[in-house]
């Protein structure tokens, strides 16, 4: 219970999805050798419980506005090849962008994990504005990675998408949102609590073993 990081050279989904169910949440390392996984047991965790969700005035104005369209994995590849273009340092690429679409693909195998991306769509254009890339156990999701677009006419819908992804798995039944990292501030405005290690697995153990 000291480490938090380690490392595999093995790709498979198994390994992946039992990693995930664990608690890990992975990521990459780029080496001499080439590209391994990182899968990383936090010492803490940023948790969203729906009740604490905050939405600022500009993001309520967006809502009522009305100009752009919330979808389920309608774009997932999309959303995986434009982490590319948006992250200056962008980890989920070569192996790991192959094993997540791979997985994506044999969603209907399992009834345990899935794979799942979640689009913020312009109804005029069609553009993809903002996109969020996770998974589900249980009645948790987890977030791996997100996007929005840096155009000034579509300041704040990175925080819409999240808004409305919240609202979304609320409705839905799930009991948490799982944000990894607890350090970023725009978490702690949305309304995320922090979790120690062994805090967090007690409620991911509960939620995550809920069928």
């Amino acid at each position: 219970m000291t480490n938090s990081y380690y490392w595999s050279d093995d790709w498979s989904e198994e390994f992946y999805v039992e990693l995930a169910k664990a608690g890990f949440i992975s990521t990459t390392h780029e080496t001499k050798d080439g590209l391994i996984l990182l899968p990383e047991l936090q010492n803490d965790y940023a948790i969203l419980d729906f009740k604490n969700l905050h939405i600022s005035q500009k993001v309520k104005k967006l809502m009522s506005v009305k100009s752009y369209e919330f979808k389920i994995s309608s774009r997932f590849n999309e959303v995986v090849d434009k982490f590319s273009t948006h992250h200056k340092y962008n980890w989920l690429k070569g192996e790991y962008a192959e094993l997540i679409k791979s997985l994506y693909l044999h969603n209907e195998k399992r009834e345990d994990f899935k794979i799942v991306s979640f689009e913020l769509v312009d109804k005029n254009s069609n553009e993809l504005i903002a996109g969020e890339l996770g998974y589900i156990i249980g009645k948790t999701y987890t977030s791996l990675s997100g996007f929005s677009s840096r155009e000034k006419r579509y300041a704040n819908y990175g925080t819409l998408q999240l808004v409305l992804l919240a609202k979304q798995l609320q409705k839905s039944g799930f009991e948490f949102w799982n944000f990894g990292h607890p350090h970023m501030e725009y978490k702690k405005r949305l309304g995320c609590q922090t979790y120690s290690r062994s805090d967090f697995l007690k409620r991911w153990d509960s939620a995550t073993q809920t069928s």
